[in-house]
């Protein structure tokens, strides 16, 4: 049966996990699409995530650059890292980040953008913080990537220059260091560090 566009609602006839891991599921769901048939949807599943721009007194923002396998290239990116559990606060989880990665603290918070990664397969969902009043503190080790992670600092508008020119890549930072530069030359506000993130990814969390 037909419906007016935008109004069919795509119901799940089944599903069934396909993979479940530490950090993502999955699952492939059979969905009810306009006209009267199925199709095959795969989906993963994720916690979600969190990135900073820390922007220093001088407007320069950090940036890592690190591996990343599945694209077999290392990328420049943001200080970021996953939301660890269902229960964990967003913003703390970019606070943890932030020290792990690059050694910094920050006194003030606001949010810059919440960003669906690729919702054509996954509901994964980043935040994407700005942090300014920034401090240098003890940075630990936690693993063999974080030893491999190479730290910069750059002016916002070298930042910006290596995403127009195609060097920065990765979708967190891409929109991040955007938004950024939107609100420090006042373009728009930040929204409270607080603000609802009404796209957090949900259905990872709940199987654990």
């Amino acid at each position: 049966m037909s419906t007016n566009p935008g109004s069919h609602t795509f119901d799940v006839v089944s599903t069934r996990d396909i993979h479940v891991g530490r950090i993502l599921a999955l699952r492939l769901d059979e969905v009810a699409m306009p006209g009267g048939g199925t199709a095959n949807r795969e989906v993963v599943e994720h916690l979600g995530a969190v990135a900073v721009v820390a922007l220093d007194a001088d407007g320069a923002v950090t940036l890592i650059h690190q591996y990343r396998h599945p694209v077999s290239a290392r990328l420049w990116e943001l200080p970021a890292g996953l939301i660890d559990h269902a229960e964990e606060d967003p913003l703390a989880a970019a606070k943890r980040e932030l020290v792990e990665e690059v050694g910094l603290t920050a006194t003030d918070w606001s949010v810059l953008a919440d960003i669906a990664v690729s919702p054509g397969f996954t509901d994964e969902a980043v935040r994407v913080y700005l942090a300014t009043g920034l401090s240098t503190v003890d940075r630990v080790v936690l693993g063999e990537e974080e030893a491999d992670l190479v730290v910069a600092k750059v002016p916002l508008a070298e930042g910006l220059r290596r995403v127009l020119a195609g060097e920065i890549t990765n979708a967190a930072a891409v929109a991040g260091l955007l938004a950024a530069h939107a609100v420090i030359t006042g373009a728009v506000e930040a929204r409270p560090a607080d603000a609802p993130w009404d796209g957090r990814p949900e259905a990872f969390a709940r199987r654990r």
